[in-house]
């Protein structure tokens, strides 16, 4: 008895000094692969940039929108996430340890740091729409989580402790690879980034369905890729039911529980963004409601409107203000 409470004993300290140890480890892995802060808010690299960031007496950004798409992961600070959709809609997110934020391209957002002098830690994430299109010509599961923010405007998720750990070993996997210079370092990078943003629209779908039936997520993922890829075409419920065989009935149901939105509407906000963005990257606004399927310039202004709160004249010139800064 007393042999066994001793050998008790030694395992119980024996995997205190492992977990420190193996603590300490990541401490220093996350120190060698941080990031020092700049202002660029613009991606150098035509796939994806990832970085790790720990600050004190970090200054709050003004308001900036991308032309990609960012994901963030919140570790620690005192800081309240700033997001603003349209004139007179803005929505304010105290940050917690664990919360992931996704900001598609044209979402102008900030930071505001409530408490400057704590330390301000987190792992930030940008990928172009050009490697998105990329990885979702290899399977349209990497898009589920940008699509929903797109369409249905939800933005910040909370992580449990278990996939929170999850998903910040992605991110330090994949940072000690694009820093180490090894033998298959181009695939490995790949592999990484897949498996980031595999393990995370995992983590949220798995939460969002969990009596979801597998052949429902692949003919859903499927019509969200078609849509996509087709949004200068006419789409129509009829149509697209066609098109996958299924019941135009079933369709509407399937859009209205996963989203919480008709596919027309699904449509028209997908067409609004595109227009945006063109309209923002400079083409003019008659060539871009034209382009994506809007009849007239007064059904386009109205639905604009209505979704960003201002016409596309004077969003396209508050985006021009806001690069001008």
């Amino acid at each position: 008895m007393a042999n066994s409470s001793i050998y008790a004993q030694v395992a119980i300290f024996a995997k205190i000094v492992v977990k420190f140890l193996y603590t300490q480890g990541e401490s220093v892995m996350k120190n060698k692969l941080r990031s020092s802060f700049n202002t660029r808010q613009y991606m150098v690299s035509s796939d994806f940039e990832v970085f790790y960031y720990s600050d004190r007496n970090f200054r709050t950004l003004s308001p900036h929108a991308h032309n990609y798409y960012e994901c963030y992961l919140f570790i620690e600070g005192d800081i309240t996430m700033e997001i603003i959709t349209g004139k007179d809609k803005t929505a304010r997110h105290k940050m917690s340890p664990g919360d992931l934020m996704i900001v598609p391209p044209g979402i102008m957002h900030h930071a505001i740091m409530n408490d400057p002098s704590q330390n301000y830690r987190r792992f930030v994430f940008w990928i172009s729409k050009e490697c998105c299109a990329s990885l979702t010509q290899e399977s349209v599961d990497y898009m589920y989580l940008m699509q929903k923010a797109e369409a249905y405007h939800q933005y910040i998720y909370h992580l449990p402790p278990a996939q929170f750990h999850q998903v910040e070993s992605k991110f330090l996997r994949l940072l000690e690879e694009i820093s180490a210079d090894r033998y298959g370092s181009a695939a490995a990078r790949h592999l990484c980034l897949c498996d980031l943003i595999l393990t995370i629209n995992r983590i949220i779908y798995d939460e969002d369905h969990k009596q979801s039936e597998s052949d429902e997520l692949s003919l859903f993922q499927n019509i969200l890729s078609y849509v996509e890829s087709n949004l200068e075409d006419t789409l129509s419920l009829d149509d697209i039911a066609g098109k996958f065989y299924v019941s135009k009935y079933y369709v509407s149901h399937l859009f209205k529980d996963t989203l919480g939105i008709s596919l027309h509407q699904y449509i028209i906000k997908k067409r609004l963004d595109e227009c945006r963005g063109a309209i923002t990257g400079g083409e003019s606004i008659t060539s871009a409601y034209e382009r994506f399927g809007f009849r007239d310039y007064s059904s386009f202004f109205k639905a604009f409107r209505k979704e960003y709160g201002m016409s596309p004249k004077e969003y396209q010139n508050l985006y021009s203000n806001q690069l001008i800064k």
